[in-house]
């Protein structure tokens, strides 16, 4: 038996047990001693910003999709890579100090299918190209000539998909020109999306082949310590309004019950307008029983300087991530002031 393979399968499971138990949300709000901060005024250099950054403690490449099948059926798409530092380094061969995690997942009106992966960097397994861009870990992946026009699958016991995707708008900054704040104290990650992507292909279900059209969002964040030590859970909406238009607005719930919210309004030409704490807001209107837990699927968000005022509705209550560090995640139907659909992720309920 080759052990170092087992040590570090082993060593992977400890780091996610204690993630879970440190410091807010998956540690998202532990020590960051050695590790780079974001700046602001820092300028972003594409495609190389598309690749990891071994300097910062976590990173996502984060990609969600609202399809519909031919007879007009929803479903709903998520393909996530995780990096985790150990040590602000890479190093080839076993002695990385790189952790990567994989999610995938595939969303009906009455099913939701759940994959992990793992691995360990520095040995080929998992990890990130910029240009040309590939995003892997085993076999899975997401990669292309560019960003804008990618290749994506992923697979578990119950499901696959491979999709093409290509971009029809700009890249969006969020915040202060992608320095986005998360506290009052000042956290903050390095924070943009592509929220335009046009995406196409055939999802694997156990009823069969089923081809899908949407729209999917892909989202970019890197940081070393973006929650403050007392923020435990967020929920993070993202909304392509039937006009063209998209938002993205989360709130951050702390112990003592307060709440941090940012979000940005993307107008049809890809047109960012930052807003900070308060401007947006959501209320739970109802909850669903998931996991023996008692989850908000019907929401009212507001951003009253855009007019927004809707409804986000949960396409299936049961989208419940039960992966290493469990959450909710998955379609939503928006009315209202504006109609269209989204995707809703909610930690810590």
């Amino acid at each position: 038996m080759n052990v170092k393979p087992f040590i570090s399968l082993c060593f992977v499971n400890i780091w996610l047990g204690a993630a879970a138990m440190a410091q807010g949300f998956a540690g998202l709000g532990g020590d960051a001693e050695g590790f780079a901060l974001p700046q602001r005024g820092y300028v972003f250099d594409f495609p190389n910003d598309h690749g990891s950054h071994p300097e910062f403690r976590i990173e996502w490449w984060y990609l969600t999709a609202n399809l519909r099948d031919a007879d007009g059926v929803a479903y709903g798409l998520q393909w996530t890579l995780f990096r985790s530092a150990l040590e602000p380094v890479e190093r080839p061969g076993w002695d990385s100090p790189q952790l990567w995690l994989a999610h995938a997942a595939v969303t009906t009106p009455t099913d939701h299918h759940v994959a992990e992966r793992r691995a360990r960097g520095g040995i080929g397994q998992a990890g990130v190209k910029a240009a040309p861009f590939e995003a892997w870990i085993d076999d899975w992946h997401m990669r292309g000539p560019t960003l804008d026009k990618l290749a994506l699958r992923a697979s578990g016991t119950d499901f696959s998909y491979r999709m093409q995707l290509e971009a029809k708008g700009p890249l969006v900054l969020h915040g202060d020109g992608g320095y986005s704040q998360k506290s009052a104290s000042g956290r903050a990650s390095y924070y943009y999306s592509q929220p335009f992507f046009d995406i196409a292909g055939t999802l694997t279900l156990p009823q069969g082949d089923i081809a899908v059209t949407g729209h999917a969002w892909m989202d970019r964040e890197w940081a070393s310590q973006p929650l403050g030590a007392s923020q435990v859970s967020w929920d993070w909406f993202s909304m392509a309004f039937d006009g063209g238009d998209r938002l993205m607005g989360f709130t951050l719930r702390d112990t003592e019950g307060g709440e941090y919210t940012a979000a940005t309004w993307i107008d049809t030409e890809g047109g960012a307008t930052a807003f900070a704490d308060g401007a947006f807001r959501a209320e739970p209107l109802a909850t669903s029983t998931v996991a023996g837990r008692q989850i908000p699927t019907l929401w009212r968000a507001q951003l009253p300087e855009k007019g927004v005022d809707v409804t986000v509705e949960a396409l299936n209550p049961d989208a419940w991530m039960a992966t290493s560090i469990p959450y909710w995640e998955g379609p939503v139907t928006i009315r209202g002031s504006h109609a269209g659909r989204g995707y809703l992720e909610m930690t810590g309920h």
